[in-house]
């Protein structure tokens, strides 16, 4: 994978590309932003559709041709802009290997992430390859189908010198910026002020913020102390921009009533698409180019077996 460097002057920004239709909107929605080289080609060009995916199609999207995804692309690896301005990463690809299974065309649409799930239940999308992962408010409104394992860290300046740990109260009173509609915004951020409360310690502080880039260039800034996210995208910004920040260790050690680290495909609830597309992720998971996805991204160890349809945030 060749990358370019991030601009600390540009703000860090982290951004991204691939192959695939954007919605007219996305370019105006990125101007001035740093961008980055990513994975060279389509990695579903030649891909043949799966018959028993295929076969359970409903009859209006076969004749439709296409099927439409909504997602930011402002988080690599898993969804950004090429410097050629065309979506890439870990979750363009799932995308483009899941229309290629399905035998259809792949239509992208870069949105914010907190207004996909209103465009999915609101028919203007079909479905997400976005890092959501399932929350029982979320699975109510969505049919939701696992595709691989991520994790939540924290991102430091440069060296940590602060010493934080996502894991202990060393992070209670500090500015941490969460993104908005994130699960560590709806989820971790409440724990862990509670945490800090029980040890009698000052609030964390919760920044919320629309998007990982403002949150890197906040931090570059020292506007913030650390951004609690998701460990694949904060790994990429340390990578792309090692003088200027750490990714901690270990990632945020979850307690078991919020489940596991899995992150899902979103449709419509009880969406006919929801069959298909799972069986299409499950051929996927059978060869090797799910795990070619994942190790051209760096994600190789987020790897998992079988694309389950989530009945509840502990599956």
């Amino acid at each position: 994978m060749r990358v370019r460097a991030i601009s600390v002057a540009a703000a860090a920004c982290v951004a991204v590309g691939s192959m695939g239709a954007v919605s007219a909107s996305a370019a105006s929605a990125h101007k001035g932003r740093a961008t980055a080289r990513g994975a060279a080609g389509n990695i579903a060009a030649g891909v043949k559709p799966d018959p028993a995916a295929v076969k359970l199609l409903p009859a209006a999207v076969k004749k439709q041709g296409y099927i439409s995804d909504a997602m930011q692309l402002a988080y690599p690896p898993t969804s950004f802009l090429s410097a050629s301005e065309q979506p890439e990463g870990w979750n363009v690809d799932i995308a483009r290997l899941l229309a290629a299974k399905l035998g259809l065309k792949l239509k992208i649409d870069n949105v914010p992430f907190d207004s996909i799930i209103a465009g999915i239940t609101g028919g203007r999308y079909d479905f997400t390859t976005t890092d959501m992962s399932a929350t029982t408010a979320r699975l109510k409104v969505l049919d939701m189908i696992n595709y691989w394992n991520a994790g939540s860290s924290l991102g430091t300046r440069a060296g940590n010198p602060q010493h934080l740990n996502i894991n202990n109260t060393s992070i209670c009173g500090k500015s941490i910026a969460v993104m908005t509609g994130s699960t560590q915004q709806q989820l971790y951020i409440p724990y862990l002020q509670q945490k800090c409360k029980a040890a009698h310690k000052t609030a964390l502080n919760a920044v919320i913020l629309p998007d990982v880039n403002t949150a890197l260039t906040q931090l570059a800034s020292g506007r913030i102390e650390g951004i609690f996210y998701d460990t694949d995208s904060l790994a990429w910004a340390a990578r792309q921009a090692s003088r200027t920040f750490t990714l901690t260790q270990p990632q945020f050690k979850k307690p078991k009533k919020f489940g596991i680290d899995l992150v899902a495909i979103g449709l419509p609830k009880h969406s006919k698409l929801t069959k298909p597309m799972q069986l299409a992720m499950q051929s996927i998971m059978n060869s090797p180019l799910y795990r070619k996805a994942l190790d051209r991204w760096g994600l190789g160890g987020g790897a998992i077996k079988k694309a389950t349809i989530v009945t509840s945030t502990s599956n």
